[in-house]
């Protein structure tokens, strides 16, 4: 079997269903659908995440976080968290929890170091889209975390199929993007249950090109990740802005710049990232 046909079987697979996650995975999976109930309201999520220890650290640390934390006033019980928070942004850290979750038993050590890699690009970007959404976009901010969260979910996936398929580690670099990504993360996020709007916004930043000024959830994506200060290990997109070149990206947002706007919010950057990567 070659690279190509590597892809094509694990996204025929994924088409059909037949995915292998981690058992962790399918209880993460009923959190998340708990909490995706309209009936779930603050003192059920609060229950079912102090279920979660590592979700419930999360969950404080986050409410903490400089980006939602704008009173200054630390709290330190996981039902203030959840008011703080609100479900959407739990949810987000559920499918943050998931998507670490799918590589969580890769122990060959170079496939370990690109899903490490990868898990450091994904809590950037999605930190990044967050702050962007709500300072220069104006998309809604939690869709905004939750996309960047879930918008290498396929890369994750193939990264944990390559022990059954190692074929898909050798060949050209550029296949993945060509023959892999589209076809592997629709049946995967079709899996997790993502939302058609989230998916077609990671679809639109596989496939397309950023546009300035930003507007759409898909530009948010493409501009956080460009942003990024660690690049995934993965093939990049064609058109994929370099590091250096990012470091030129501006432009005028209301009376300011994407420079200013950024510089003001790095605390808030960091800060998500910084839980993202607990």
């Amino acid at each position: 079997m070659d690279r190509l046909d590597a892809f094509r079987t694990i996204a025929a697979q994924a088409s059909r269903g037949e995915l292998t996650f981690p058992a962790n995975v399918n209880a993460s999976l009923r959190l998340q659908q708990a909490l995706n109930d309209p009936d779930c309201h603050v003192e059920a999520a609060a229950r079912l995440i102090q279920a979660d220890p590592l979700l419930a650290a999360r969950s404080v640390a986050i409410a903490n976080s400089v980006a939602y934390n704008r009173s200054g006033t630390e709290i330190s019980s996981v039902r203030a968290a959840v008011q703080r928070l609100g479900i959407r942004t739990l949810q987000s850290l559920v499918a943050a929890v998931i998507v670490r979750q799918i590589g969580s038993q890769v122990t060959e050590p170079s496939l370990a170091a690109k899903i490490n890699q990868l898990w450091e690009h994904t809590a950037h970007v999605a930190a990044l889209a967050q702050v962007i959404a709500r300072r220069v976009t104006h998309v809604d901010p939690d869709t905004a975390l939750f996309a960047g969260i879930m918008h290498e979910v396929a890369g994750f996936y193939m990264l944990a199929s390559a022990g059954d398929y190692p074929e898909v580690m050798q060949g050209e670099p550029e296949d993945w993007v060509e023959h892999g990504e589209l076809e592997i993360g629709r049946g995967v996020m079709i899996h997790l249950g993502v939302p058609d709007g989230v998916f077609k916004a990671i679809e639109s930043m596989w496939v397309g090109l950023r546009a300035l000024p930003p507007e759409t959830l898909g530009d948010t994506l493409l501009l956080a990740n460009d942003l990024a200060p660690v690049h995934s290990p993965l093939h990049q997109r064609p058109g994929a802005t370099t590091l250096q070149g990012a470091r030129t990206i501006d432009f005028v947002v209301g009376e300011g710049t994407l420079h200013a706007i950024m510089t003001e919010s790095a605390d808030e950057v960091q800060s998500l990232y910084a839980v993202l990567m607990l």
